[in-house]
Parts: structure tokens; sequence; C-alpha cells
């Protein structure tokens, strides 16, 4: 086999050391393969970089074992060619793994290109993703602690979910601050609640309960911890705004989009930069995503085609994008979704969808232009002598004898 980096070497990385193997190729003897181990402080990672340039590496292999990658990345970036390698793509023979052979291992293939790199995203646009990653989280742990003050008033027999909408809207927590303070009567409680549906009477009812010093304290304990969030929350979408700054054109042009809104087009920039020459075409970017049925086929029979797992976090923003996509009348999108989900149910169509909105998303990057809808009767247009076999299939079944003539 070829080989293709005469002068390469392969990482493997850990939290405290880093063992280095460099592959050095003379002619037809045997490669030269150095070894030495480093620790993964920053001077042990600088002494690494000396060693490697003094042997004349040019290009280096690691995997992408957790964070561990991350700050060997940041020391190399710029005086090597890197190649980040997924784990599962690189795997050695079972029975004999060390950390020696598996930086011998991964420098012999670096040496002959059998290495696939990860997308590794510019820095800019890792720490964008780091802080709408950050915000998602406490996102859902807000709404877990709205959950569990939702547990605690109904272990005191407060039916308050029951006639307010949101618990923690403006009535929801002038009522919710009342109880805090020691407050338990109905009649004062109903005080401090707004303009509802839900009668005079229904209020009275769902505000008396048996409330405790224990469910106050609890209580006051989740609020406080709302407060915060919600403050962190605030935080990091202004630390976004500033560093959005060179990816702001890209995000309005993103949000463009139906369903995709402002935190959304944050976060698709985010997960696959602006950068569209790094995905050949839409289907790589689809199959990085994790968006695109997967191949399994053996004996040729197709076992499944279930999506491949990962791409967590951009995954979950575009199927959430496409249920409100779906929801805006005479688009192209909710025209797809209705067309699929008659054949293979909503949540295939609804991926379908997502797909397709980041197959657009890819386009709009690439050349810079804004959403143009297609409408909802782009389907029929494309294949009308379908869409007419199909109509005078279905009045045939009730009893239709029909003629059709063009118009």
């Amino acid at each position: 086999m070829d080989v293709i980096y005469p002068r390469c070497a392969g990482l493997d990385v850990h939290k405290q050391t880093v063992v280095a193997c460099a592959r050095i190729s003379r002619g037809g003897a045997l490669p030269l393969q150095e070894v030495h181990t480093f620790a993964t402080t920053t001077s042990g990672l600088l002494a690494l970089a000396d060693w490697l340039e003094g042997l004349g590496v040019e290009h280096v292999a690691m995997e992408a074992t957790g964070v561990y990658w991350k700050p060997v990345w940041h020391v190399l970036e710029g005086h090597f060619e890197l190649v980040l390698a997924n784990a599962a793509h690189v795997k050695n023979v079972p029975g004999r793994k060390t950390d020696v052979n598996d930086a011998m291992w991964l420098a012999d293939l670096l040496a002959h290109g059998l290495i696939r790199a990860s997308f590794v995203p510019p820095v800019a646009v890792q720490q964008l993703r780091t802080l709408t990653r950050t915000r998602k989280q406490f996102v859902r742990e807000r709404a877990a602690h709205v959950q569990r003050i939702e547990k605690v008033l109904e272990d005191a027999n407060l039916k308050l979910s029951v006639v307010l909408t949101d618990i923690l809207g403006k009535s929801g927590r002038a009522v919710l601050q009342a109880i805090v303070d020691g407050e338990d009567d109905p009649e004062r409680l109903l005080a401090r609640i707004g303009r509802v549906k839900a009668s005079r009477a229904e209020l009275l009812e769902a505000l008396r309960g048996r409330i405790s010093a224990h469910h106050r304290f609890m209580l006051k304990l989740h609020l406080a911890h709302i407060g915060a969030l919600d403050k962190a929350i605030a935080d990091i979408e202004k630390e976004v705004g500033l560093g959005l700054e060179p990816f702001r054109q890209a995000a309005k042009l993103l949000s463009s989009m139906p369903g995709l809104s402002t935190v959304s087009a944050h976060v698709v920039v985010a997960e696959i930069g602006i950068d569209m020459s790094r995905f050949a075409t839409p289907g790589h970017l689809l199959s990085w995503a994790c968006m695109c049925p997967r191949n399994d086929e053996s004996a040729g029979k197709r076992r499944s085609t279930r999506l491949r797992r990962g791409g967590k976090w951009l995954k979950t923003t575009l199927v959430q994008a496409a249920w409100a996509a779906v929801k805006v009348k005479g688009s192209y999108l909710q025209a797809q979704f209705h067309r699929i989900r008659a054949r293979r149910g909503a949540k295939k169509a609804i991926v379908a969808v997502a797909a397709s909105m980041l197959t657009a998303a890819w386009h709009m990057l690439r050349d810079g232009t804004e959403w143009q809808d297609l409408g909802a009767a782009h389907f029929d247009r494309t294949d009308a002598a379908k869409t007419a076999r199909r109509l005078i299939r279905r009045l045939q079944q009730i009893g239709y004898v029909v003629q059709a003539t063009p118009a």
C-alpha cells in the first residue's frame, strides 16, 4: 500500500498523558517508529510539539476521546496538519490493545491515508457552540424545576396548574411568592391572580389546600434556583449576541426559513458553521448530522434504516423546528409532511422535513440567499400525471366512473 504521508505521528490521548508515535518512512526499508510519553500539562504539550518538530513530522492524528483531545489540538494547531479521528472508525485488532500499540496503529493508518478526518469547526464557532449547548442545558434544568414545583403543589393539594396555563407566569409567580411568604387563605391568594379563563369558584377550589412549612421551603428553594437559571440564560444570550458578530448575517438568512427562530438559527450556525466547503454536498452534511437512513445490508437484505445515533444537539433542534414549520399553512414543508405522513407515519415524515430544512440551510449558507418557499402545490406541479392517477383511482374506489380530459 502506498505511503501518502512519509513523516507523520499518531497520538493516544488520555487525561494525564499522551503517548506519541512518530513514523518516518525510509524508502524500501521498514519505517522508523519512535514512541514517547508526554504529560498533558501545558509544558508537556509544548515539549510534545518541539519533539515532533525536531523529527520533521508534518501530519498528526489523534482520536476524539471525550474533551481530552481539545487542549492537545489547541497547542498543536498551526504547527502541524491535524486529523481528528472517530474512535469507532480506527479500532485496532481486539486483544492487542495497549497505549503504545494504539499510537503506532494511528500513525500507520495516517501514513497510508486511511483515516477520515472529523469535522472540527474554527475556534469562534466552537465557542458559540459551547454557549448554545450550555443554554439548552440550563433551559432543560429550568423546565425540570418547574415540574418539581408542580409536584410540590400537588403534594399540598393546590391545583394551580389546572387553572393557570403557566404556573410561572405573572399570576403564578405572585401566588407562589405569597405562599412562600406564609399566606394560605384562598381569598387572599385569589387577589394575586389577574384575568384568567377559570371562574372565581374554580380558582378558590384550586387554591384551597394543605400547605405546610416544608412545602414553603421547597417552593422557595426551587424559585431561587429558577431565578438563578433565568439570570444565567440571559447572560448567555447576551454573550451569544457578542460572539455572533461574524455569523450574524448567516443566522439572519437561516431565520428566514419557516420554523427556525432566532435561537434555533444560532444553534444551527454553532453546530455546522458557515463554511459549507467542509461538506462536499448536502448529503454529506445530512450524514454527518445523522439525519439520513443508515446502511445496514447483508445477503441482499436491508435490515434496518433507523437513524444513526449522534448529532443530538443539531438533530433535536431541527426536529423541534420542523414541528413548527409544518404548521405554516400553504408552505412546501407542510405539504411535504402531509404527503409523507400518509404513507410512512408522522415520525418519519417530521424527520424528512428536518432533513429538508438542513439541506436548504446548506444551500442558503453556501449561496448567501434567503428562504424561497416552493409552495404547497410544488409536488402537484412536478408530477401532475401521478397526482391525476391517484385522484382518479380514489374516485373509482368510492364508486364513480371518471373520464379525464386535459384542460
